[in-house]
């Protein structure tokens, strides 16, 4: 029988878990309407093309009458559908792979740790949401990142590795043994200490590459006043 500390525990993990929507989620979500929209827009833009394309028609050629009129309702009608339908918005919580663009990572990393979380203990949801927002400031760091750096090697060893590797072995630890473990730390704490250990990381390797952007500026900046204020 478990006693009322353990009961009380799980009911917090619980409450955590649900009680407040993951910013992972609202992010996702804010992606799926933005994808959504967009269709709208093209669906709209194609319908006053249409209707352009209708009203010239009938001043160079003459009028369209009934059918014509009818067909490109029908027309518009399979348009409107297949923009609505293709393409296809990618928000599939897939492992991010080794192989994956550097650009794309931060993304495709977020996505798939978002699927993971209902999974994982409320310690860790709470890490894995900070890890989110870094991998949020990471993503338009990478994209400026050449993948020749030594810092995109590393980056790309963190987020498509070491993270995934981290979470999926958790993953195999069977449900009832996660809380007590065999060698006196829980895999809840495990995970927790490793969520922790990446979040670091992901952290000064932001702080790296913003240093790097800021020694940039600062040699810019004194190139051009050389340049132009040298004289004076």
């Amino acid at each position: 029988m478990m006693d009322s500390t353990t009961v009380m525990q799980r009911a917090e993990d619980a409450l955590r878990r649900h009680s407040a929507e993951p910013r992972l989620a609202k992010r996702l979500r804010a992606r799926r309407r933005q994808s959504f929209f967009g269709k709208i827009k093209r669906v709209i833009g194609v319908g006053i093309a249409m209707a352009f394309g209708l009203a010239l028609w009938g001043l160079i050629i003459g009028p369209v009458g009934t059918s014509g009129a009818m067909l490109a309702v029908l027309a518009f009608i399979v348009a409107m559908v297949g923009l609505m339908i293709f393409p296809r918005a990618s928000f599939s919580a897939a492992e991010p792979e080794p192989t994956t663009e550097l650009a794309l990572l931060p993304l495709q990393t977020e996505e798939w740790l978002a699927s993971q979380r209902k999974m994982l203990p409320a310690p860790a949801i709470k890490i894995v949401d900070g890890i989110g927002l870094t991998l949020e400031q990471l993503a338009p760091q990478l994209q400026r990142l050449d993948e020749k750096e030594p810092l995109a090697a590393e980056a790309r060893r963190l987020i498509a590795d070491d993270l995934p590797e981290l979470v999926k072995s958790y993953a195999q630890v069977p449900p009832a043994m996660r809380k007590t473990g065999l060698n006196g730390i829980s895999p809840d704490q495990q995970l927790a200490d490793g969520l922790s250990v990446v979040s670091g990381q992901l952290s000064r390797l932001t702080e790296q590459l913003a240093q790097g952007d800021v020694n940039k500026l600062a040699t810019q900046g004194r190139y051009l006043e050389l340049k132009y204020q040298g004289d004076a």
